[in-house]
């Protein structure tokens, strides 16, 4: 192996408890990275030239494993509960002995990154990682220093995953052998018993949404970004299945990012330097920026192939259904670099509704911007996860609870500023079912939906007139270029009135219900903004 020169590396090994590792090697190119993996039997190539690895037991995050270290810095500033698990000081002390312990007399890897494309808001992270391939992953998610940055390279949070090292439930505090810990006070992140990597991106995702809100008043989101010939830049919420990948990647405007991006005062930035894809049914028809990304640099998880080939058989999904491609930003051709916008002029918020109740598009008052975003809504349909016979309404704060250090209403109240001192266009869009819900009305053209983010993205929603939804307050243009006049109203696509008007109540309920987790921390703007229940006597 290469070990390519860093000044000070083997103190800076040994400033993170690493004394005795049989070597430490640094910043290695992705093409060294694949020959250590493929050399250990750890990987192999696709056809693509993608390399190919397994994650191992775990092929997704395990959010009931994932602490945060409660001391004198986080006590009374983190949203404890189910989302941020408490873990002490003692135990994670311990916990990192330990993990140094089981990496001695081993090979590790360093990687030096940083995330934040804006430079103002930008944090060093140096990864240690236990295997070549999760080095590459860093290499290829967080963004790249230069080599002359590197050879002064001073990390302000530092991440060791080793995915061999088994934590002891009952010793170590840990739910299970597996765990993600965060110390904000000692600006690390130790992760153990998972070789799942989306635990090194999130973790660091995390740290972000902690600390720029609080400290730099930059509002910190689980959205993709991209931009305009005119500079306008839009950002695209929502949780799994809304469309947010399919609707952003326009390519008539630049990507700024795909997943995280924070918004400062006057810029929207990436902060990655690069994409993590689902692969699940992947085509270069469905999804052709991809489905070009996936070559020599970029990385495969929990795949399978066809049967005696080395070709990807992404509809196969006998080991996870959340098959996964790593790849640098690069590889997408129209990225802007550097990852950076203007502040937006339009955010959407996406969303798969299968009662088919809300509109195909809508414009969102600040409080109803702040309120659906606590919210996070989409719905789950049958058939896609064992035990959903029926629509099944979900609820994601802010589009990322589970990455959410602060309570979902610091981010609202930081969008509701950042609304109010800016020209934005906040549109709530329904890319789920109309004439009814799931199972009776059907799925909404996709051409529909790009026709109207369209029109929104070019201000032709601006002069046009609009009517007031009942129950959700929501206002609906009354037309559309290249869009029926006769869908924008979900009630009129019904046949049955009564029927809609039901199911409008039960959707309504449904978000009142959720809300009451959030309500007692959320202003009178944001709860004024949510539906009306209609009271049964």
């Amino acid at each position: 192996m290469i070990e390519t020169g860093v000044k000070g590396k083997n103190a800076s090994v040994s400033s993170l408890g690493l004394n005795n590792v049989a070597a430490a090697y640094w910043n290695l190119t992705p093409a060294e990275l694949v020959e250590e993996t493929i050399i250990t039997g750890e990987g192999g190539l696709a056809d693509s030239g993608a390399l190919a690895i397994d994650t191992g037991e775990f092929t997704g995050r395990s959010p009931k494993d994932r602490f945060v270290v409660c001391d004198a810095e986080t006590e009374k500033t983190v949203w404890w509960g189910d989302i941020n698990i408490k873990f002490t000081p003692e135990n994670f002390d311990k916990l990192y002995e330990k993990i140094t312990a089981y990496l001695s007399g081993r090979e590790v890897y360093v990687r030096d990154a940083y995330a934040c494309a804006d430079p103002k808001h930008r944090l060093n992270i140096r990864v240690v990682t236990e295997l070549p391939w999760q080095n590459m992953f860093a290499y290829n998610m967080f963004l790249r220093p230069t080599h002359e940055e590197i050879m002064d390279f001073e990390p302000e949070w530092n991440i060791i995953s080793a995915p061999g090292f088994r934590a002891n439930p009952e010793k170590d505090g840990t739910r299970q052998h597996n765990f993600a810990v965060i110390n904000f006070t000692k600006k690390m992140i130790i992760i153990g018993g998972t070789g799942y990597t989306g635990e090194i991106k999130k973790g660091i995702f995390s740290v972000l949404n902690y600390i720029l809100p609080q400290h730099r008043n930059v509002l910190s989101m689980h959205c993709s970004a991209n931009i305009g010939e005119n500079k306008d830049t839009a950002i695209f919420f929502g949780l799994s299945g809304t469309g947010k990948t399919t609707l952003s990647a326009d390519p008539s405007r630049g990507l700024i990012g795909d997943d995280e991006h924070g918004w400062a005062d006057d810029t929207v930035f990436n902060f990655e330097g690069g994409c993590y894809a689902k692969c699940i049914d992947l085509s270069a028809e469905k999804e052709p920026q991809i489905f070009k990304a996936i070559k020599f640099g970029a990385m495969l998880e929990n795949i399978e192939y066809y049967e005696n080939t080395s070709t990807v058989d992404f509809e196969n999904v006998s080991k996870t259904q959340n098959t996964r491609v790593a790849y640098p930003i690069h590889h997408i051709d129209n990225a802007v670099k550097p990852s950076i916008g203007s502040s937006p002029k339009n955010i959407f918020f996406l969303t798969a509704d299968a009662f088919g109740v809300l509109p195909p598009i809508s414009k969102l008052t600040v409080g109803q911007a702040m309120y659906h975003f606590i919210s996070g809504y989409t719905a789950k349909v049958a058939g896609t996860e064992v035990g959903i016979d029926e629509p099944q309404a979900t609820f994601s704060a802010c589009f990322g609870k589970a990455f959410l250090p602060l309570h979902p209403t610091k981010y609202a109240d930081l969008l509701g500023e950042k609304l109010r001192n800016g020209d934005v266009n906040v549109w709530l869009v329904n890319t789920g079912w109309t004439g009814g819900a799931f199972g009776t009305g059907s799925r909404i053209k996709l051409s529909y939906t790009r026709a109207l983010i369209t029109a929104a993205l070019r201000g032709e929603l601006s002069n046009v007139d609009y009517q007031t939804m009942p129950v959700f307050g929501l206002e609906i243009p009354k037309s559309c270029p290249e869009v029926p006049d006769e869908i924008l109203n979900p009630k009129d696509t019904w046949s049955d009135k009564a029927a809609y008007d039901a199911k409008a109540q039960e959707l309504a309920a449904s978000f009142v219900k959720n809300f009451e987790e959030f309500a007692s921390e959320a202003s009178k703007e944001i709860m004024e903004a949510a539906p009306k229940v209609a009271q049964v006597v």
